[in-house]
């Protein structure tokens, strides 16, 4: 089979690549809400490896995510005049952004009262495709450097005296070092900002860039070959920069009580503000995946690749589905609507007094991705074989 697929020109290593990581992501959504525990995976002093590394997985599918984003906008702009593809970019972000701020808030907090409006990767592929198509009237070269200087830049702001977290306004938190940054309207409704927007929109415009190693007649073996050793310096970058603690993330490693701990600490990098070791960890391995699975078709691979052709159908029922399932095992429990429900609370339907051990919040994850399987093949092949204008955005 080639590299294109018949219909509509799918890329099938980019679609692998993406539905892989779409299901690991659900492990961590699913132990959100499902897991027993008050010890943060990444605590050091107080996690275990089985916990810190089901965490440690997860943290490769929001760069993954967002760098497969550009590569497909990339591809997009190749079918459309610069103009309708910058209004394509920009209306497509914006619908992201709702989906984020109206869908994807009120699956996560069950409150329909939306007390706390949360901004997470949809947000941060939604904006940072407003920015691209902006910008996609520069030439891709020029798009690149400019996400190889935030790629390498956003950073900056860990040194000394050039951002502090009382003081910073909120455009500063959402732009550059949103760590967790609440935004208030009002005395009872706030932003929830977690994805700081440049660091992330970085991510989008080296993927819009690698995109170019993708157009009709590019030579597959030196693509494969460029994007293995673009991998392979990207990890060397974040295993020197780390190695030394010399700049790149806020949090140094150290060594720990034991070897596999302070292997631990080694890959405890930051995600927010995701820093650029976070990113260069993340990145070097997904661009090594995306060279590997060009050559690589198998039942798994093939698995991967009916969710990876649907993304937006995959992730938005997929949370909908982890918070009913809490609800009717809530419920199994015997909580009651008073235990459930709080006034003005950002969370509705998680009580820290409930959830289960990591083995069964595998089973439940196993359950949530297979419930799944069947809609997104049935989707896939509608997607491939109809051309209405809404399923660009889908």
């Amino acid at each position: 089979m080639s590299l294109q697929s018949v219909n509509k020109q799918r890329i099938q290593s980019i679609d692998v690549l993406r539905g892989g990581i779409m299901l690991i992501m659900a492990i961590d959504h699913v132990r959100d809400f499902f897991h027993l525990s008050s010890v943060s995976p990444t605590d050091m002093t107080n996690t275990t490896p089985a916990l810190f590394f089901t965490r440690w997985i997860t943290h490769f599918c929001a760069p993954t995510f967002v760098f497969l984003s550009g590569i497909s906008a990339n591809l997009a702009g190749s079918r459309r005049s610069p103009g309708e593809f910058s209004a394509f970019l920009i209306k497509r972000g914006l619908w992201l952004i709702f989906v984020e701020v109206v869908l994807i808030t009120l699956a996560i907090s069950a409150n329909p009262f939306y007390n706390f409006i949360i901004l997470q990767v949809i947000w941060a592929i939604g904006i940072s495709m407003i920015i691209l198509g902006l910008l996609n009237r520069l030439p891709v070269k020029v798009i690149g450097l400019i996400g190889l200087l935030l790629f390498f830049g956003h950073n900056l702001f860990d040194l000394p005296g050039l951002s502090n977290p009382a003081t910073d306004s909120a455009a500063t938190k959402v732009l550059f070092t949103a760590r967790a940054a609440i935004i208030p309207l009002g005395d009872s409704h706030f932003i929830f900002c977690l994805y700081a927007i440049l660091p992330w929109t970085s991510v989008m415009l080296l993927g819009y860039a690698f995109g170019a190693l993708y157009r009709s007649g590019y030579d597959a073996i030196l693509r494969r070959r460029q994007l293995r050793y673009a991998g392979l310096i990207t990890l060397g970058i974040f295993v020197i920069l780390r190695a030394f603690n010399i700049y790149g993330d806020p949090s140094p490693w150290a060594v720990q009580r034991n070897t596999l701990f302070t292997i631990m600490s080694f890959l405890n990098t930051t995600k927010y503000p995701c820093s650029l070791l976070y990113l260069c960890m993340t990145m070097g391995v997904a661009m090594l995946l995306l060279s590997y699975f060009e050559k690589i078709q198998n039942k798994l691979t093939g698995i991967f690749n009916v969710y990876g052709k649907v993304p937006f159908f995959y992730y938005v029922p997929h949370f909908y589905i982890i918070r009913i399932l809490s609800i009717i095992f809530l419920l199994a429990w015997g909580y009651t609507s008073k235990d459930l429900i709080t006034p003005k609370s950002p969370i509705w339907f998680r009580p820290p007094t409930f959830g289960y051990s990591l083995p069964v919040v595998y089973l439940i994850w196993l359950a949530v991705i297979a419930s799944l399987y069947f809609p997104c093949r049935w989707f896939g092949k509608y997607k491939q074989t109809h051309k209405q204008w809404w399923l660009n955005y889908l």
